[in-house]
């Protein structure tokens, strides 16, 4: 019962924003998270916070990089790799070179 109840509270009929109760609404959404929008007993459209999109988004990229790393890890073959000593001979880095460049700093 929690769920429908939840669900209920998070719709919202698109009659509200005809009249006029559409900062109210924003209100709710940016208390709630997000908001459904119904058009005849429809679900028209969802509204959601500037904060929800955002973490939303940063779910969605980082399981797309996770699908990458894993399909990468998939057809990882170690014969196929280089030492670094050898990728710097075949790439004509020098030590010297190495010692002379700035630091770089990786997030």
């Amino acid at each position: 019962m929690t769920n429908l109840t939840g669900a209920i509270r998070d719709t919202v009929p698109i009659t509200q924003f005809n009249r006029g109760f559409a900062g109210k609404i924003f209100e709710e959404v940016k208390q709630s998270g997000a908001k459904v929008v119904m058009k005849n007993n429809a679900a028209e459209c969802v509204l959601l916070s500037p904060e929800e999109y955002l973490r939303l988004m940063d779910e969605v990229n980082d399981a797309r990089l996770f699908a990458l790393a894993a399909q990468r890890l998939e057809q990882f073959d170690p014969s196929k790799t280089l030492s670094g000593e050898q990728l710097y001979a075949e790439l004509g880095i020098t030590k010297a070179d190495l010692e002379q460049s700035d630091e770089v700093e990786l997030e």
